[in-house]
């Protein structure tokens, strides 16, 4: 038994000599002192070793699970301890007689010396906590923001595959308000001429031009009453009468349509807007049978914000504005569908904390020019205008949506107004001797106070800070 532990040693001794020749990591790096009589515990890293001492000389050791850590005898009072794999065993020390010496708990764990450094070289300034436990790493600590959090596991799956445990906090503001700006403008010219004579006998008419769908009983030309901008000459002797219809229209329109919803998410999860309603569209169904879907239409909005790093904000946005539109409805039988105009936009976007995106644009300009004539008579000149009619239109179209995203937190409730702090309901006698609709100021404090004694001929909406 001694000339196997003194080969063992030998060899041992060789390796440790030759070991730092190769730079190999099973070097043996800290020197433990055990003493007699008293129980310890020896951390060690895995495939790595340690060299412990023994304040008394020893006879026997023993390793309780060899599979975790390996020993070796360098001489009566210095242990080789070197760390196979993850787990907890005991290393036994006996004196010559077979007394007990001590008892020592080994622990071997991952080393995590490397991942540490390579963890405050990737992410300076971070407070991130990191543990072994068993044949993993544990993390721990507050992180500025998910992007980081996300290369902290990436760097430990290398470490540790499949090993990690994320207890790791994301401090800083996680809440994004959206601030979304929906403007449109429409405008629409149109214009026309038309003409049309006609000419009777009271045998026999004679009827020219474009404008001529509506006789009275004797084929006289009437003016279309529905039409604005038209008018009927006529004249004659006895049964010979003339009737010259000239309609001449000019109409001009302008359509101005604004949304600004505002809705507050947090980091990583969906918010739904919607104001406008729903309407009901029949669907058929088996058997004849008729059931009602709801379509929903008005201003929709539905976003994923994700705060990236610090103020930076990764936004997923999706945009709609719809309108009923029943020129372009379905008629069946007794009941009418309506159509929808609808504009949508669906992106990705990354802006920071206060800055804006114009993330759509739709311009729509129609022109139509039509032009109608009595052959031949319609190119006379001067005169041929009777026998002929023009008509112009032209639409225009302009939307534009603008999103600005800001990153928020929580206020005391007195801070903030609503709509209805500055409107007081009125008491009867001020309803009925004063007719006021309103009654008198509503006292509140603090900002919301200033708001609140804001009336309706002056500024409306909220401010933000």
């Amino acid at each position: 038994m001694t000339y196997l532990r003194s080969i063992k040693a030998a060899l041992l001794g060789l390796a440790v000599g030759v070991m730092p020749l190769v730079s190999t990591p099973l070097l043996a790096e800290t020197l433990r002192v055990v003493r007699s009589g008293t129980s310890s515990t020896l951390g060690v890293p895995m495939n790595r070793a340690v060299v412990v001492e023994s304040d008394v000389p020893f006879a026997e050791l023993s390793i309780a699970n060899p599979a975790i850590a390996d020993i070796s005898s360098l001489s009566d009072r210095t242990i080789y301890v070197l760390g196979k794999s993850p787990g907890r065993t005991t290393l036994t020390l006996l004196d010559a007689t077979g007394k007990l010496i001590t008892n020592v708990e080994v622990s071997v764990a991952p080393d995590i010396s490397e991942f540490k450094e390579r963890l405050q070289q990737i992410l300076p300034g971070e407070k991130i906590e990191v543990r072994t436990a068993n044949d993993g790493i544990v993390l721990s600590g507050v992180v500025s923001s998910v992007q980081r959090q996300q290369r902290a596991l990436d760097l430990a799956q290398r470490y540790a595959p499949e090993r990690v445990s994320n207890l790791m906090v994301v401090g800083g503001v996680q809440q994004v308000m959206l601030k979304v700006r929906f403007a449109e403008m429409q405008r629409n010219v149109s214009k026309s001429l038309s003409a049309g004579i006609g000419i009777t006998d009271g045998t026999s008419n004679f009827l020219a031009g474009t404008v001529l769908n509506n006789l009275d009983a004797d084929g006289n030309l009437l003016q279309r009453t529905s039409q604005a901008g038209s008018s009927l000459i006529r004249f004659g002797s006895g049964g010979f009468q003339v009737s010259v219809l000239l309609e001449a229209l000019e109409q001009k329109g302008v359509v101005r349509t604004l949304a600004e919803p505002n809705l507050t998410a947090l980091s990583g999860q969906e918010a739904k807007f919607l104001a406008g309603g729903e309407y009901p569209v029949p669907v058929a169904q088996e058997e004849g049978t008729i059931s009602v879907e709801f379509k929903p239409f008005g201003v929709e909005l539905n976003f994923i914000p994700r705060v990236v790093d610090n103020d930076l904000i990764n936004l997923e946005l999706a945009a709609a504005v719809s309108a009923i539109d029943p020129a372009n409805g379905f008629t069946n039988g007794s009941f009418t569908i309506s159509a929808f105009s609808r504009r949508e936009t669906s992106t990705t976007v990354e802006l920071r904390d206060g800055e804006s995106f114009a993330i759509a644009g739709l311009l729509e300009d129609d022109f139509t020019d039509n032009t109608a004539q009595v052959p031949w008579l319609g190119d006379i000149p001067v005169l041929g205008a009777l026998f002929r009619s023009a008509d112009f239109q032209r639409s225009q179209s302009e939307l534009v949506i603008i999103v600005t995203a800001h990153l928020v937190t929580p206020t005391r409730g007195e801070a903030l107004a609503l709509p209805t702090d500055r409107v007081k309901p009125p008491t009867e006698q001020e309803l009925f001797l004063f007719g006021h609709v309103t009654g008198g100021e509503r006292k509140q404090k603090g900002a919301a106070g200033e708001v609140a004694k804001q009336d309706f001929s002056g500024s409306y909406g909220y401010v933000m800070d």
